[in-house]
């Protein structure tokens, strides 16, 4: 992964500290445990939300927050980014003026961890959106991307209780972020695309969590064409990724997976058995059949 953009750096010490416990032998240990701190978003002078966060790229979060809340714009022009790292407060600067006062009335809490927001207006341009039928995933490349993402060095494999997300091309992972909330790790990911032109016709999206409504609007938002999981689906989820046409692929873990949307982008270039199992040292919980999707 000597190519990708950004990865995870599981030795950031801002991002966790070691918290004295006992094992189940009643041996005294110590364990690294993930940082979770809140973060005021400001879209020039009105607060937005204040978010749970592990701290880690708060202005790529504020972009891709206003992003996929439509209060930024594809075309608007960000003329500044002021971080607090001492009060915890991020404020996103425009040309153009906004005033979001009666969509911060229409709040809703979303099925993602970390309470989540969105606003009642969110769909508001996903019906406008055309995804690209130009974009392809082969299987071989999809195998590809589940070994390299489940063995890369992350704050998961230290810690845990984090999800992770990844923005790939072909077999390629470009963008990896991971934070409490898997929302949160798909808009820093919107917010780094934003601020580098980053073109979404071509990628493939990849997160650990499940595949509700939330994912697949920003996925759409994004306009990336094709959505990867680890984890199951929601029905409403699939719902939307159908009238979309998202490619939709989930429980995708070692050589199997399940694509419940869009499959016309994919191509079976290679045969499962020539896929490695995945390592049982690195199964997360929610690649568990008979576990409870996380």
């Amino acid at each position: 992964m000597e190519d990708a953009l950004l990865l995870p750096d599981p030795e950031d010490p801002r991002l966790t500290r070691r918290v004295a416990g006992l094992d189940h032998e009643g041996r005294r240990v110590e364990a690294p445990i993930v940082h979770e701190r809140p973060l005021t978003l400001f879209l020039n002078d009105q607060e937005i939300v204040t978010v749970m966060t592990i701290g880690d790229y708060p202005e790529y979060l504020a972009i891709g927050y206003f992003l996929n809340q439509n209060m930024l714009r594809p075309d608007d022009v960000v003329t500044g980014v002021d971080y607090d790292e001492e009060l915890q407060v991020v404020v996103v600067r425009t040309a153009r003026a906004t005033n979001y006062e009666d969509k911060l009335k229409r709040r809703v809490q979303t099925s993602g961890c970390a309470q989540g927001t969105v606003f009642g207006d969110l769909m508001e341009r996903f019906s406008e959106v055309r995804l690209s039928d130009d974009a392809v995933l082969r299987t071989s490349w999809l195998y590809s991307l589940l070994k390299t993402i489940n063995t890369c060095p992350s704050l998961y494999l230290k810690a845990g209780a984090i999800h992770g997300c990844a923005l790939c091309q072909r077999d390629r992972v470009l963008i990896y972020m991971e934070d409490v909330g898997r929302h949160n790790a798909v808009d820093k990911i919107a917010g780094y695309m934003f601020r580098h032109g980053i073109a979404p016709e071509d990628k493939i999206f990849y997160t650990t969590g499940r595949l509700t409504s939330e994912m697949i609007i920003k996925t759409v938002q994004m306009r990336i064409p094709i959505l990867v999981s680890r984890s199951g689906f929601t029905a409403w989820g699939v719902e939307l990724a159908r009238e979309a046409g998202l490619t939709l692929i989930g429980r995708a873990r070692g050589r199997r997976f399940l694509a419940l949307s869009g499959t016309h982008r994919i191509v079976f270039d290679a045969a499962p058995h020539q896929a490695a199992e995945e390592d049982p040292r690195l199964v997360r919980k929610a690649s568990l059949p008979d576990e409870a999707e996380a």
